[in-house]
């Protein structure tokens, strides 16, 4: 390179971040930290303050400059917005999909590219691999900690500008790396859960927004055997969040398998709601990176780190796609996400719908 390109790390105050940056710096790059400021409801108590804090302590810690991006209002109102939406609609939201589609690969790329970035890079635990001229994203080496599932929607354009230092390393590995840098964050615990809630739950949160009532749980038969707290919070082949009345030791595991949200009821089975061969599952807002066509056989997963299956594609439209599954796996619900595989090559995906 004739000369240093410019990479804008988010630098979130944890240690696949903090290593992110430091392996740009040894790199080459001219690194800057940023980061990236977004919303939480009044009524709860969120610790972005210290997260800032921790990010600042790291950038000085590297001797890089430290700005930070204001994305509140994306936040707000693409994702916790979208996240209250969809459950009110009956569906399940998966908010840390939207966060890197509208935040972090949305709002913090648009920051970068005004202040003359070259790239922006983040901690995920994704591979950036250019072949053929062409950038494609693989999973990561780590594969509990591999994060491709909520990094589908991302374009071309976006796995363009953005960079994954750290995916081609066990996490193990980051952390006693993080530790020989003398990185401050480098014993913190990794994050858990989605800002916006905190440490509460689901259903609590969504009382502000969402009138919950208590409603009937019944078996297969229309029994009622407990009390649940709103069909709309539940999601089909969920186990656990409500109450059984009924008292049996030797029960096992019991899985919502239907829900009526009309009568506000939820029925449970303890057989977990499977596909078969003859369900066809349709497929919107598909964000395709790699060609794909009707009878291809490739990966998917409906759940992060859920094991990938297989898929046979049925039909491929411009913005939808109908596949069937090749072999049992857990039924989804509408809204989650569907993500698609060749291989360790992420290709995209779409929203069950």
């Amino acid at each position: 390179m004739n000369e240093r390109q410019t990479v804008f790390v988010g630098l979130s105050g944890g240690v696949d971040s903090s290593v992110a940056a430091a392996r740009l710096i040894e790199q080459g790059y001219d690194v800057v930290g940023v980061f990236i400021k977004v919303w939480h409801p009044d009524f709860m108590v969120c610790n972005w303050e210290q997260e800032r804090l921790d990010a600042m302590r790291v950038a000085a810690h590297l001797e890089i400059p430290f700005l930070t991006c204001d994305a509140e209002a994306e936040y707000r109102d693409e994702v916790a917005k979208y996240f209250i939406e969809e459950y009110k609609a009956g569906r399940t939201p998966n908010p840390d999909v939207m966060c890197n589609k509208q935040v972090k690969f949305g709002a913090f790329l648009r920051f970068a590219k005004e202040h003359k970035a070259d790239f922006i890079a983040t901690g995920h635990y994704a591979q950036r691999i250019e072949d053929n001229n062409r950038v494609e994203m693989h999973r990561g080496v780590d594969e509990g900690k591999d994060q491709t599932y909520f990094l589908w929607t991302l374009s071309n354009e976006q796995l363009e500008y953005s960079l994954f230092p750290v995916g081609d390393t066990p996490k193990d590995k980051i952390r006693d790396e993080a530790t020989r840098l003398g990185v401050p964050t480098a014993t913190k615990k990794d994050s858990q859960g989605i800002c916006f809630l905190g440490h509460v739950d689901i259903p609590e949160f969504l009382s502000h927004y969402i009138d919950l009532k208590v409603g009937d749980v019944l078996n297969q038969d229309g029994q009622v055997i407990g009390k649940h707290k709103g069909a709309l919070v539940y999601t089909i082949g969920q186990r656990h969040g409500f109450t059984l009345h009924t008292k049996d030791t030797n029960r096992g595991a019991m899985y919502v398998v239907d829900r009526d949200i009309d009568k506000n009821t939820i029925t449970v089975s303890s057989t977990k709601p499977e596909t078969n061969s003859s369900d066809v599952i349709q497929i919107s807002n598909l964000v395709l990176r790699d060609v794909l066509k009707k009878g291809d056989v490739i990966e998917a997963q409906f759940r992060y780190r859920q094991a990938p299956f297989k898929i046979e594609v049925l039909e491929v439209e411009n913005s939808s796609l109908e596949i069937k599954t090749t072999e049992p796996v857990e039924i989804p619900a509408l809204g989650q996400s569907c993500v698609l595989y060749r291989g360790t090559h992420c290709i995209g995906g779409g929203i069950i719908s």
